[in-house]
């Protein structure tokens, strides 16, 4: 079936229900006494009752109406929070989640989904003490009758409370008031009833047409408030009438409030009416009492004269004035927010990339051309372009928190599969990164996660035996470092066995047996397809699929990998990713006509090597700067770039950019001889060479990249390179320049660890 607009945002808000949800089962588990937790689940389950009921979703609505008439039972403490009630709640989400699934891929749910949930359904209804059967639609919504038994207030409080007062007129207009009162007892029971006769007259001024007693009755019944005030329909002009529902209904009442829809904004009356505690009939009455105070003084609150004239317990009008303040919030919260589909978002970043190269080859040609007034243009079309940049990318930008909490689920399924007693801890979860990388990098903290509860946090007698506390702890947490994000998936188990890996290393022939290793260099065995040193095969783990498919999908967002691990002490995972994946500052540097792209948030310093220092590294892989051991790669070297007699960095740096042979000064024999016979000029023919070094960190290690010509930052789009070049050693991408030329972006982290690697072969 076709969905229109507002089926789609049921779909979408729906899903964003049942997240809630879901986190609020977790919460619940561990704080069963959490009220506002409690209530936050039933308004999770009746606003998708609601929604659903909208469009006609009948099976959504029949099935929701079971789980949501349970969620009562746990608000109103006659139902007590058990493991078994939060694994049925969480299974109940998990089905509500596959029935939105079908409904958005338009197809009614396969037989099998509905047998499902009605085997849910029976689960649940013994939670409610019903037989097993189909699902019955839910009856529209009114104020519960009594509950069994009385609350602590006393035994009358299950009782109504009536107040009459008739008016002096009733008898000589034809009523008996006696009457009425003995029409109560067709839908109900009169408990107690007390004559009031405060305005009764001496007898000698007593007039027997004149009607002046009262009665204060305790009323039990289970009809609602309407009813009741339906029996005194024609003596409502002549009489003061006040019913005051039992006690106990109170927390009905405040539940009906807190069920309402959490979006429509209505005034405090109209709550009242619409949860069943007033009457529209009491409503017009106390507005017009208030109209009366307002011409003789300040306008009362309406809450203030309907708890005065008895007609509403004080605590339901708390609970209506609470609700109208959360609507508010709600909706001032709301009022900056829209719904932005993400494939247009998508569009509008790459236009945003089109926009900074055309930008960039403006202002080449406004460099070019020289003109004063084309070159304020161009730099101020620079800045915005920039700006632009930077506004689209934060829309991109989105918390990480959401998906460490789906781990909370995650972890409680696990753990029940292990026998492991494990919790999770959150840090970090304010944390932003590229929708994108959120998006992809799910599936590997999954097999992280599971892998850390698997292999490593030890069953309780063995965490008892070491001396640990007998419940395990995952963490997971993310900060930014040097440009990056940094995601730590870490536990307090019993650690990497580095000989146990190595000998399985040196068994499928991955390793020499002779090799000298380093701990990182065995850890990343783990990461080889098919390793494994599980010694049973379970459902989790002991294949050996899985860790390779970790590390190949974090490499494909340009991402690392790291492993520290402590015997006894437990597993630190660390995944490097870059914030966004779309544009990024660069730092452009040259190497004669090539031009290379180095991340700009990846720069530490750049500084021009001397003669004496370029001759004093010849041979080696290191410098010394500032007292400092620095080892550097010769990206000339590394990229096979043929070097040129008679030509310095900087002309081929020109000529990248579009520069003409023309534009150099061409010496004449004379004036060669003439800067010959000068001995302060004699050194311009013949250029020294000059070469750059660019101090670049990642993951605290830090790296000199030896180029010769420094061009200075540049905004860059940054294209995957193709499947042909996807083994490129030292690159990552590449982008388009201003003048049409291709730069290519190196790959730091990927240069660092080679030049991290060199150096700690050589030592």
């Amino acid at each position: 079936m076709d969905l229109d607009d507002a089926l789609q945002t049921f779909i979408a808000e729906g899903r964003e229900l049942l997240e809630q949800m879901e986190e609020a089962l977790l919460r619940i588990e561990q704080a069963p006494d959490d009220g506002d937790t409690i209530n936050a689940l039933f308004r999770a389950a009746h606003t998708i009752k609601g929604s659903a009921g909208l469009f006609g979703l009948d099976h959504i609505v029949a099935f929701t109406h079971v789980a949501e008439s349970v969620l009562d039972l746990v608000r109103g403490d006659r139902l007590p929070i058990t493991p078994d009630l939060v694994a049925t709640l969480l299974a109940v989400r998990d089905h509500l989640g596959t029935l939105l699934d079908h409904l958005a891929g338009g197809e009614d749910p396969p037989e099998e989904v509905r047998r499902a949930g009605e085997a849910l359904a029976d689960r649940l209804r013994c939670h409610l003490g019903e037989p097993a059967g189909p699902a019955a639609a839910p009856e529209p919504a009114a104020p519960a009758g009594g509950d069994e038994g009385a609350n602590e207030e006393g035994a009358d409080t299950e009782n109504w409370h009536i107040s009459l007062r008739f008016g002096p007129d009733v008898l000589r207009n034809g009523m008996d008031p006696l009457a009425f009162v003995r029409y109560l007892t067709t839908f109900g029971t009169i408990h107690h009833i007390v004559t009031v006769d405060d305005r009764l007259p001496a007898l000698a001024e007593l007039d027997p047409e004149d009607c002046c007693l009262g009665f204060e009755i305790a009323y039990r019944s289970d009809v609602d408030k309407a009813t009741i005030e339906g029996a005194f329909e024609f003596v409502r002009s002549d009489a003061r009438i006040a019913i005051l529902p039992p006690h106990s209904r109170i927390a009905d009442y405040q539940r009906l409030i807190e069920a309402l829809p959490p979006h429509e904004e209505l005034k405090l009356g109209e709550i009242l009416v619409r949860c069943g505690t007033l009457t529209r009939a009491e409503l017009e009455t106390a507005l017009s009492r208030q109209a009366v105070d307002a011409k003789e003084e300040h306008p009362r609150p309406i809450g203030e004269i309907l708890v005065e004239e008895k007609l509403v317990q004080p605590q339901v009008v708390e609970g209506a004035l609470d609700r109208q303040k959360q609507v508010k919030e709600h909706k001032t919260a709301e009022a900056g927010l829209i719904r932005v589909n993400a494939q247009k978002l998508d569009e509008h970043i790459n236009l945003i990339g089109e926009l900074i190269i055309a930008s960039a080859g403006a202002s080449l040609i406004a460099q070019r051309a020289g003109m004063p007034e084309l070159l304020e243009a161009a730099a101020r079309l620079s800045r915005l372009v920039e700006e632009v940049r930077d506004s689209a990318l934060t829309l991109r930008m989105v918390q990480i928190g959401a998906t460490f909490s789906k781990f909370q689920r995650v972890v409680r399924d696990v753990s029940a599969d292990l026998g492991k007693d494990i919790r999770l801890e959150i840090s970090g979860a304010d944390t932003e990164l590229d929708k994108t990388v959120v998006e992809k990098i799910g599936d590997p903290l999954t097999h992280l996660v599971r892998n850390s509860m698997d292999h490593g946090i030890e069953p309780a007698d063995v965490r008892a035996a070491r001396g640990k506390p007998p419940v395990g702890t995952v963490r997971l947490n993310a900060y930014h470092d040097s440009g990056s994000i940094v995601i730590e998936v870490s536990d307090d188990g019993g650690g990497l066995d580095r000989g146990r890996i190595l000998a399985k290393g040196v068994e499928r022939g991955l390793v020499k047996p002779e090799a000298q290793l380093s701990d990182q260099e065995v850890y990343s065995l783990i990461f080889e397809p098919g390793f494994s040193t599980a010694e049973q095969v379970s459902n989790l783990s002991g294949r050996g699929v899985g860790m390779d498919v970790v590390r190949r999908n974090i490499t494909a967002l340009r991402g690392t990998v790291e492993i520290d691990s402590a015997a006894g002490a437990g597993t630190t995972m660390r995944i490097r990713l870059p914030l966004t994946l779309a544009i990024i500052d660069g730092f452009l540097v040259a190497i004669r006509g090539s031009v290379f792209v180095v991340p700009l948030d990846m720069v530490v310093e750049c500084i021009e090597l001397t003669q004496q220092e370029i001759d004093d590294s010849q041979g080696s892989d290191y410098l010394n700067l500032r007292g400092e051991v620095l080892p550097f790669v010769r990206l000339r070297q590394l990229f096979d770039i043929p070097d040129a007699d008679g030509e310095s960095g900087d002309v081929g740096a020109d000529l990248a950019w579009g520069g003409t042979e023309s534009s150099r000064t061409l010496l004449t024999e004379e004036g060669a001889a003439a800067l010959a016979a000068d001995p302060e000029l004699a050194f311009l023919l013949h250029p020294v060479k000059r070469e750059n070094v660019v101090v670049v960190q990642y993951a605290g290690r830090r790296a000199g990249l030896v180029v010769d010509t420094l061009l200075g930052e540049f905004q860059t789009v940054i294209r995957p390179l193709g499947v042909v070049f996807g083994g490129l050693e030292g690159v990552s991408g590449f982008t388009i320049l201003g003048n049409g030329n291709v730069a290519l972006i190196l790959d730091v982290p990927g240069l660092v660890r080679r030049v991290a690697s060199s150096e700690a072969s050589r030592r």
